[in-house]
């Protein structure tokens, strides 16, 4: 699908993109709330500073996207493909990223107060400043991950894994498209 093609649809009240292919697609400040974008590609895909709150991103592929000050408020990302991701600055209060793989992610200031992050894989991430208030990161793996400076007030942490082997269960491998380094 062509980004343009994409815009004009939303454009025309549709919302249904599921599986759509936009790998490598400009789509940098504009406003898609509550589309459906569930096992869509969007690896590589600029992405910053759009409204995507509410959308659907189950099993959705954004592998070295850029997300940077995105608004994913209330966003649904369960078992998405983050890796290597830069969501630094972005809004994901609210959001469901339970079972997301966000190996190496840069979150670095990301809001993720309230976020379900039960069963995520945040190896090797940059949580550095972020705030996750009242987050839930039961079973997450955080082996490596940059957290100096970040809010954890009011943070479940049942289970969480802090220093080594990241856990096998939970986490989504439906994409391995990523030819990044994972110093972890």
């Amino acid at each position: 699908m062509k980004t343009q093609d994409l815009l004009n649809r939303y454009a025309a009240r549709e919302s249904d993109f599921r599986e759509a292919s936009l790998a490598g697609a400009v789509l940098n400040s504009v406003n898609l709330s509550r589309a459906d974008l569930s096992r869509a590609d969007l690896s590589r895909a600029d992405l910053s500073s759009s409204d995507l709150s509410g959308c659907a991103f189950h099993q959705a592929n954004l592998t070295n996207a850029d997300l940077i000050r995105a608004d994913l408020t209330g966003a649904n990302l369960t078992e998405v493909n983050l890796i290597g991701t830069d969501l630094s600055g972005a809004n994901l209060s609210g959001a469901d990223l339970s079972r997301a793989d966000l190996r190496c992610a840069n979150l670095h200031q990301a809001n993720l107060t309230g976020a379900n992050l039960n069963g995520a894989d945040l190896s090797g991430a940059d949580l550095s400043g972020a705030c996750l208030k009242n987050a839930s990161l039961n079973g997450t793996s955080l082996s490596g991950a940059d957290l100096i400076g970040a809010d954890l007030t009011g943070t479940n942490l049942t289970e969480t894994e802090l220093n080594g082997e990241s856990i096998a269960e939970g986490t989504s491998h439906h994409w391995v498209s990523w030819n990044g380094h994972c110093p972890i």
